[in-house]
């Protein structure tokens, strides 16, 4: 044994003789990167945050893209942060992503039902108001997406983006048909996020009524996009049937069918399905699925519905 170490030694101080010592090379200069993107490598590693606002305002980090962050249980997760829109530090949360409008809460409609138009099944999946996860960050274009930072974070306002199917993540600002963020720190009111307002305002077949039941509604600032362009998407009938300029959470239609958001809009009629998504159960079956019945009637286009829509939490920014 004693011979195996001395010969070990041997062959480390051989090596550190031919090879000499290893000097590392430095990676600052007077406090700055050599290299600036292994400075913006570092400051996503630097701390493990609990939103992307606070990775911003107390570590430095002021680059769009893959963070990672933690649930107050320790819970490891990556999120797409974008730092750049009205102060940044908005935090992705989740992706409803319509992988077949002609499916009909089939596999795939995460948001609504994946077991089918089901009387027994109200609130479908339930995924509004429960800590199922799924997806990853970056395909949150090409799939359904919602990280632990939905029912986690406590958020003020929230940012959502309308980005087509497939694109890549460097291409979400540029590509966006549609951005805007609220301000009025509405969600101050329904426990600091969608898990909880939602819990508040079920999306569940006849938990309420058109009009007189709507849980939620804000103003909203458009980043991309304006009121006119808002309308235009949605199609010319259902233009006549809302507000353009707000966004909200959790409406009815005439027939108790329960819609989780009305992105961009704020309904003035009682046929939501067609410019409304996410649900439960829908006594009409063709107005199950995450788009609901986008694709129906004069219907939405395909512009819309055939881009994602990305949603983002933010505290108040300082």
């Amino acid at each position: 044994m004693l011979r195996c170490v001395f010969l070990l030694m041997c062959l480390l101080h051989l090596k550190h003789t031919i090879l000499g010592a290893v000097t590392p090379k430095p990676i600052l200069i007077n406090g700055t990167y050599i290299n600036p993107e292994l400075g913006k490598y570092h400051a996503r590693l630097r701390s493990l945050a609990r939103s992307c606002l606070e990775i911003k305002e107390n570590h430095g980090g002021t680059q769009d893209g893959i963070y990672i962050l933690t649930t107050e249980s320790g819970t490891y997760y990556q999120a797409f942060c974008d730092m750049s829109t009205a102060g940044g530090g908005w935090t992705l949360v989740a992706s409803v992503h319509e992988n077949n409008i002609k499916g009909k809460c089939s596999v795939g409609d995460r948001w609504s039902s994946q077991q089918g138009n089901d009387q027994n099944l109200p609130e479908g999946d339930g995924a509004w108001a429960n800590t199922a996860t799924f997806g990853s960050a970056e395909s949150s274009t090409s799939d359904d997406y919602k990280n632990p930072g939905y029912y986690d974070i406590t958020a003020q306002d929230v940012s959502v983006w309308h980005i087509p199917n497939d694109e890549q993540l460097r291409n979400w600002t540029s590509s966006a048909i549609l951005r805007y963020h609220t301000e009025s720190q509405f969600l101050r009111q329904h426990g600091g996020n969608l898990y909880h307002l939602f819990k508040k305002y079920p999306v569940r077949f006849r938990a309420g009524q058109c009009k007189s039941d709507t849980g939620a509604v804000s103003p909203v600032v458009y980043d991309t996009g304006d009121k006119d362009s808002t309308t235009k998407l949605y199609g010319p009938s259902a233009g006549k049937e809302f507000e353009s300029g707000f966004t909200t959470f959790r409406v009815f239609n005439s027939d108790q069918a329960a819609m989780a958001m009305c992105s961009g809009i704020k309904p003035t009629e009682c046929n939501p399905q067609h410019y409304c998504i996410g649900g439960g159960y829908f006594p009409q079956r063709q107005q199950c699925g995450d788009f609901t019945g986008l694709d129906l009637r004069e219907a939405a286009s395909k512009q819309l519905t055939e881009s994602s829509v990305l949603l983002f939490y933010r505290l108040e920014a300082h």
